[in-house]
């Protein structure tokens, strides 16, 4: 294996393939990208038995070949070097990397001990890349983090007609995005539970890609419980999250009480101002009222903050409390300038949701937050 590469085309394939290697693998050869060269193309690949990357980058070869070395000291190096041609060379068990003057050797890892990376399932449809990014960015803060509830750290996606529906929760939050997507079939019922992180990788490098993401779905047979993603020469396949996802859709109200809009940036700031006297666990309160919107919170040894900021509220006065990092995040997640949150009662959970054209709550996009109990 002999070939010349562009350093900046090396550089993110490696890194994007390096990104899904395990830190501690089972066994060695997993912590490897393999390299493999045909018809002047180079295939970096990288696979741990849950996730696998692929990405496709044109090169100049000599000869063709494949060689396995460790993803992550190849992406440093190839990081590190300048802006120059990058020769790269198979040379008995090692990879002589050339560089201007820089010149590295790395020792290689038995190809034939590689696991064979697992074909895409059956495409069940497309959808636009950077719509697919956004929702997912949208979606994925809501995800659990504690890996004794893996149920709770994937994202649930419902394709049903031509609608692509994600879903995540933590118990203590819950986001739901809709958006248009283009199925293969016009009858198309299908649902997957996507660990959150890989779903969220894949789509904050696939979604400035442009074009269309196609979306792969097992459904059942050989391959059951896979999903894969594609755009451009990426492509990456995952296994799907075992168990069932939670009825959240019933935590929704069909009602409200009160309704507040609030400029998304202002209320931000007064946020952030406000929490910076509230300890990791202090909720931040908001009161609500005819004269508009006071945001208040009290930490150890007395401290307390207070801010007002105008606000259109209807409704009776209501007093309501959050956990402030959670409410930033629903605050960061939402796509337009002004937040829509609607109330049933102090006890109940609320719904933020981006203003429309309209001015009303949009639907596409709904952030459900549990209020937490407060004194009084």
């Amino acid at each position: 294996m002999k070939f010349r590469v562009e350093r900046d085309a090396l550089a993110d394939a490696v890194a994007w393939t390096a990104k899904s290697l395990p830190s501690r693998p089972s066994v060695p050869v997993l912590a490897g990208v393999l390299l493999r060269v045909a018809d002047n193309r180079l295939q970096v690949s990288g696979f741990d038995y849950e996730v696998s990357s692929q990405v496709t980058v044109e090169v100049q070869a000599d000869a063709d070949g494949a060689a396995l070395v460790s993803g992550r000291l190849l992406a440093e190096i190839v990081k590190s070097l300048r802006a120059l041609p990058i020769d790269i060379a198979a040379v008995g068990s090692h990879v002589e990397i050339t560089c201007g003057s820089a010149r590295f050797t790395l020792p290689t890892m038995p190809v034939e001990d590689y696991p064979s990376l697992p074909d895409m399932p059956a495409t069940a449809g497309t959808v636009e890349a950077g719509a697919f990014a956004a929702a997912v960015q949208q979606v994925a803060i809501a995800a659990g983090r504690d890996d004794t509830l893996p149920v709770l750290t994937g994202v649930r996606l419902e394709l049903t007609g031509n609608t692509l529906t994600m879903l995540a929760t933590d118990r203590y939050r819950l986001a739901i995005r809709d958006l248009e997507w283009h199925p293969d079939e016009s009858d198309a019922d299908l649902a997957a539970l996507v660990p959150a992180r890989t779903l969220h990788d894949t789509a904050k490098t696939l979604g400035p890609l442009g074009g269309a993401v196609t979306v792969a779905l097992s459904r059942g047979g050989i391959g059951e419980g896979m999903i894969g993603f594609a755009a451009g020469t990426r492509r990456t396949t995952s296994r799907l999250l075992d168990g069932e996802f939670p009825k959240v859709r019933a935590l929704l109200p069909d009602t409200h009480n009160a309704q507040a809009r609030v400029p998304v940036s202002a209320l931000t700031e007064v946020v952030k101002r406000v929490a910076l006297v509230a300890e990791r666990a202090t909720p931040v309160r908001l009161s609500f009222g005819d004269d508009g919107l006071v945001v208040e919170a009290g930490g150890s040894e007395d401290a307390r903050a207070s801010e007002a900021m105008d606000c259109e509220y209807t409704g009776e006065p209501m007093t309501i409390a959050f956990n402030h990092q959670y409410l930033l995040d629903g605050l960061s997640a939402l796509d337009g300038p002004v937040a829509v949150l609607s109330f049933t009662e102090p006890k109940k959970p609320a719904i933020m949701s981006p203003a429309g054209e309209d001015g009303q709550a949009s639907s596409s996009y709904r952030y459900l937050i549990m209020p937490v109990r407060i004194g009084g």
